[in-house]
């Protein structure tokens, strides 16, 4: 996942200018305007941070370096070289200069002192002591600073305090005896360790967090709603989409059906909402902005959309390839996994684009029917006659249409799984998988588990925010306010 911390720091203002409108005339400095702005992005900053270190279990930060071959990672990598060359050339001058290295004292003492708990007094003073700032200043011009019994100082200080995992780093240290190599190691080592520091914090935190999680999220949203009162537009719109489905659903179905009395009865805000939530695995970027309720988990929910439609079309597959096989192929052992394996690599990034997507199912198509005829032949079966094998092909690269007959029955069955899961709750069982899906029944469940945990604490934490606006959906001012609660 992305470093929401470095984000944080790193965008400026001018980054988000949809979230507030200047009133100040061009030319002028916007001081109050873009004051309040840096205040929302702070709040932004921290409502998504502390949302990724609860929903995401393995959120931790990593330090930041750009990609060698890239610009940034290019003038980079010539600045540091430059500041550790000028080093070099100072302290190989005679007399040696050591201006530049008692600030890198400095700092180094600055990190450890960032990396020590309430309860290392004694390592505190300790370091107060040896790395007395002022006294290194007198011994630098007198001449007597002994740079490296400072640095194995440090070096012993650091093995106290790192984690286990920094010991052979650490340990490294002691190795070398070049000062500028020695300070550079030092410096790239306690970074690590400072990275540590913050992922155990964090690790500490996440319970404390769980506890609190709903109540500081829609205080923090409250908080950027009192800010911008048009932060919910795209929420609402949202909303209202899904209510107009649901309608038109609800009137399908009384035309298929006998019709009775209950047959147009009052929209049910939990199908709404549930329908709502099902389109975020289908999201059209083009059709409109995504939800600010929901946004924190895009990124969640993207993957998880991504890796559905990859399962829809192996399971689509995969009943190609029995319908034209016969079920006796799938009995032989290891003959699905290995199938399955094929599509998922043949397939992977695939669904941005028709044009890939049609490309990787030709050459699925292909090696599909060389495996389907290695395990007939295994059997001491003939292979598939020529015109089954062009059938099979066919069928399978037909797939990227997305009104595909097949592709559109699997896609139901798999729309009418996750609802079931939706409308079931975190707390009940898992509802029974419809036969065409029961070979990707492990990984549809899976992913039916995790899509309804970030459905479930979404819900739970902006309920508030989008009951009234189903309220007034659902119940035009005129109307009865008869109905569920969205929560």
């Amino acid at each position: 996942m992305p470093n929401q911390g470095d984000k944080a720091a790193d965008d400026s203002p001018a980054d988000l200018p949809s979230l507030e409108k200047l009133d100040s005339p061009t030319g002028s400095p916007p001081t109050a305007s873009l004051s309040s702005l840096m205040e929302l992005e702070n709040c932004v900053s921290n409502l998504s941070l502390a949302h990724e270190i609860v929903v995401n279990t393995d959120f931790c930060f990593k330090p930041k370096s750009p990609p060698t071959d890239s610009l940034e990672g290019r003038v980079t990598e010539i600045v540091h070289r430059a500041f550790w060359d000028s080093l070099q050339e100072q302290l190989n001058s005679d007399p040696p200069n050591y201006n530049h290295a008692v600030i890198l004292l400095q700092e180094v003492k600055t990190m450890l002192q960032s990396l020590l708990l309430p309860g290392h007094v004694k390592l505190r003073s300790q370091l107060d002591e040896v790395l007395d700032m002022e006294l290194i200043q007198q011994e630098v011009d007198h001449g007597a600073l002994d740079l490296h019994r400072l640095a194995g100082y440090i070096i012993n200080t650091m093995a106290s305090l790192c984690a286990p995992v920094r010991d052979p780093e650490v340990r490294a240290l002691r190795d070398l005896t070049d000062p500028v190599k020695l300070l550079r190691e030092i410096f790239r080592v306690l970074g690590l360790m400072k990275t540590d520091m913050v992922n155990f914090t964090i690790q500490s935190l996440r319970p404390h967090l769980l506890q609190q999680a709903v109540q500081y999220e829609r205080a923090k949203f409250q908080q950027i709603l009192d800010k911008q009162p048009a932060s919910l537009d795209n929420t609402t719109a949202w909303l209202k989409t899904a209510v107009l489905e649901e309608a038109s659903a609800i009137r399908a179905q009384s035309d298929s059906d006998s019709p009775s009395p209950d047959s147009q009865g009052p929209i049910s805000a939990t199908a709404v909402l549930n329908r709502a939530y099902m389109r975020l695995l289908h999201w059209e970027p083009q059709d409109q902005k995504y939800p600010e309720t929901v946004l924190m988990d895009r990124a969640r929910l993207d993957a998880l959309g991504q890796r559905l439609q990859v399962l829809v079309l192996e399971a689509s597959v995969l009943l190609l390839i029995n319908a034209q096989c016969g079920a006796a192929v799938f009995s032989l052992q290891g003959f699905v996994g290995k199938l399955r394996h094929s599509a998922t690599a043949l397939l992977e990034g695939s669904h941005t684009r028709d044009a890939d997507l049609k490309g990787a199912l030709l050459g699925l198509g292909e090696t599909i029917l060389q495996q389907v005829n290695e395990a007939l032949s295994s059997q001491g079966g003939a292979a598939l006659p020529r015109e089954s094998q062009d059938l099979l092909k066919g069928q399978i690269s037909d797939l990227w249409k997305h009104n595909n007959p097949v592709r559109s029955l699997i896609g139901e069955r798999v729309q009418g799984f996750l609802q079931a899961m939706l409308q079931g709750g975190p707390a009940k069982r898992s509802p029974e998988l419809p036969a065409p899906l029961r070979l990707v029944s492990a990984e549809l469940a899976e992913l039916g588990t995790a899509f309804g945990r970030i459905v479930h604490f979404n819900r739970t934490v902006f309920g508030p925010f989008c009951a009234p606006i189903l309220r007034k959906l659902l119940f035009p001012p005129g109307e009865a306010e008869t109905g569920e609660d969205s929560r």
